[in-house]
C-alpha cells in the first residue's frame, strides 16, 4: 500500500472513531511515517498527557500521534486486518493522551 493510500486509511479510521474517544482531543496532530527510526513500533504518542499538564496553555506546540506504515503492513494480511490494527493503534495512542498507561490499557483490553 502506498504512503498516500495508508494515510487516507488512517484518516478514515480516525474519522470513524467514537465521539467519546476523540471529543476531548485538544492541540494534537496525527502524522503518518514509514517507521520509527530506532524501534519497531506501530505508533507513538509524543506530548504531555492531559493528566500531567498543569499550567499547559496558550502557545504550546501540539502533541503528536504518530502512526507507522511499514510495521502495520508487515503485520497485516489484508485491508480489513490493516484497518483493525490501525484502529487499535489510534485508540492506544489516544489513550496515552488521556493519561492511560500501558498497564491500564491491558486491563481495559485495549493493548
Amino acid at each position: 500500500m502506498t504512503a498516500e493510500a495508508f494515510e487516507a486509511l488512517v484518516t478514515e479510521v480516525l474519522d470513524d472513531l467514537e465521539d467519546e474517544i476523540v471529543e476531548g482531543l485538544d492541540n494534537v496532530v496525527f502524522l503518518v511515517e514509514d517507521a520509527h527510526p530506532e524501534e519497531d513500533l506501530m505508533g507513538l504518542y509524543e506530548g504531555v498527557a492531559i493528566t500531567e499538564r498543569g499550567q499547559y496553555g496558550f502557545g504550546e506546540l501540539p502533541d503528536r500521534i504518530m502512526v507507522y506504515r511499514l510495521p502495520h503492513l508487515d503485520a497485516c494480511d489484508d485491508e480489513e486486518e490493516l484497518r483493525n490494527e490501525v484502529r487499535t493503534t489510534l485508540v492506544h495512542e489516544i489513550a496515552h493522551f488521556y493519561g492511560i498507561d500501558d498497564d491500564q490499557l491491558h486491563e481495559l483490553g485495549w493493548a
